[in-house]
């Protein structure tokens, strides 16, 4: 299995030119597979797709494709590949390969979470769910060797944002089709992106050396990366304060206690991000498949309350899924704090007083990071639920595996969550909960809900677009609350501004590692 590769290297070779504390493990570096930021992050500096994100906007830019234009009625993209494109051992890249990497994304084999992203291409999702067997008449296609002609359902206004992301980079069939599930154990492994996979050693780092071949390797800034995989915040603390790391990212990577101390200092940084956290309702079980009995749980947080008690990181409490400042949208508003409402639903729908109601667990991952957050946000909502609506609750914490595959299996009542913006726009966030979404993980459908964001995706006029995305979201946080919003993330990163250069805060957190270097010593803090 992919996640429990281990990689022989090269020794510890030379020196790296920059230390990341990149989080635990990576599950895989496959890009059809990956889903975790930590798994991500290192696929997007392996693997490269037809754009790119820019490391200050995080807008999308060329990428493999030089240029593209777009039909007038927005759903035909043509795209042209770069010159002497090539793979890291210097065989070429070619529209095929491009082709073959979208295809395999959907192919319903490689079972990728993320195959719904394809879904705008035609015969998409047919081909996903096997309606359609012939890869020919899916919407992707090699025209020559340097063309790629891309035709959609109807206008998506975030396409160009999913060629930024990782599922649509492109990997190298020769490879895959040789080694099939191990086909990252492949040396030389071919790479498509700015770095070579030189090492990767389980609970210990990756190691990536520049790729030579890539079409932008002169502006690689840093030749040696190494990603080190620690999951205990003060470890990563020890490592970066003693000169073993020069970033952390992610606050989960840092002691919660000494947040006060740490956020006064300059290599402290925080900004707006595209992230929510929030609760998930299994709704195929009683009661939680009772819209009222949902809402109840869902007005008597006190959100407030648990950001200023466990948090202190700046994030703002969330009334709805679709964070603040996401482009050409305006969210609305949820059901907010109120037990009286609550306890009145709750006994309408046949609970009076908490009488009668069953016993339930709620769901949360593992202890690392960030001073088990989770859990003490458990404790805190078995608590609140008790005293307010007389209900029992038991917390169930399972290792971040098996949680997974518990909501995966809807295997629960009540599960924290938390889903970070793959791209600006609202998109993101609202199509995870479609009746046909791999990551809708509720057991919830709805119609209409399907039927908004269907017809809000296809529209060309944002305002117009926005407002039926409104209405869509309105049912999901207000009229049926399969889901419960508590706050939005605010962005972190940890980094001695006067040493390391080429990091942009952006609402996506997304800084490319060719982007990124460290300049000759200098005096600490």
């Amino acid at each position: 299995m992919i996640s429990l590769l281990l990689v022989a290297g090269c020794g510890d070779g030379p020196k790296p030119d920059l230390v990341i504390i990149n989080g635990p493990d990576p599950e895989t570096l496959d890009p059809a597979l990956a889903t975790g930021l930590e798994d991500l992050r290192v696929a997007a500096a392996l693997f490269e797709g037809l754009a790119r994100n820019d490391p200050v906007t995080a807008r999308p830019i060329p990428g493999l494709a030089e240029s593209w234009e777009m039909s007038p009625d927005g759903c035909t993209y043509t795209f042209h590949l770069r010159d002497h494109l090539m793979w890291s051992p210097g065989d070429p890249i070619t529209a095929g390969d491009v082709v073959y990497s979208w295809l395999r994304a959907l192919d319903p084999q490689t079972a990728s979470e993320y195959a719904g992203q394809l879904f705008y291409l035609t015969n998409g999702e047919a081909y996903n769910s096997g309606k359609i067997k012939d890869p020919g008449q899916v919407g992707v296609q090699a025209l020559d060797a340097r063309t790629v002609r891309v035709t959609l359902n109807q206008p998506t206004a975030f396409f160009l944002d999913l060629c930024t992301f990782q599922t649509l980079s492109v990997v190298p069939r020769k490879v895959i089709e040789k080694y099939r599930e191990d086909w990252l154990r492949a040396r030389p492994l071919p790479t498509s992106g700015p770095y070579l996979l030189d090492d990767w050693r389980l609970n210990d780092k990756i190691r990536l050396v520049k790729n030579p071949y890539y079409w932008d390797a002169t502006n690689t800034r840093s030749a040696v990366i190494d990603c080190l995989s620690i999951g205990t915040p003060n470890t990563a603390l020890n490592l970066y304060q003693t000169g073993g790391a020069d970033i952390i990212w992610d606050r989960d990577n840092i002691p919660s206690e000494l947040l006060d101390l740490l956020s006064q200092r300059p290599d402290y940084h925080t900004f707006p991000f595209l992230g929510t956290y929030f609760l998930r309702c299994n709704t195929t079980r009683p009661p939680f498949n009772d819209a009222r009995v949902r809402k109840a749980l869902a007005l008597t947080i006190d959100k407030r309350r648990l950001v200023e008690k466990f948090l202190r990181g700046g994030e703002p409490v969330a009334d709805h899924l679709v964070p603040d400042g996401t482009a050409n949208y305006e969210a609305p508003s949820g059901l907010g704090y109120d037990p009286e409402l609550a306890r009145r639903l709750l006994a309408e729908a046949g609970y009076p007083g908490g009488r009668n109601f069953p016993h339930f667990s709620y769901l949360f991952d593992g202890a690392s990071g960030a001073g088990r957050i989770h859990e003490k946000i458990a404790v805190e909502l078995q608590s609140m639920w008790r005293e307010q609506l007389g209900i029992q609750v038991e917390l169930k914490q399972m290792e971040k595996r098996v949680y997974l595959a518990a909501q995966n299996r809807l295997d629960y009542d009540v599960t924290r969550s938390s889903w970070l913006g793959d791209y600006d726009d609202p998109n993101t966030f609202l199509d995870l909960f479609r009746s046909d979404n791999g990551n809708n993980r509720t057991g919830w459908k709805n119609a209409r809900y399907d039927a908004l964001m269907n017809e809000g995706n296809k529209q060309v006029d944002l305002s117009k677009r926005a407002r039926l995305l409104h209405e869509a979201e309105t049912i999901l946080v207000h009229d049926e609350a399969p889901i419960i919003p508590i706050f939005f993330y605010a962005g972190f990163n940890y980094y001695n501004p006067a040493r390391i250069k080429g990091i942009y805060p952006n609402l996506l957190d997304d800084h490319p590692l060719n982007n990124i270097w460290k300049t000759p010593d200098q005096p600490k803090f």
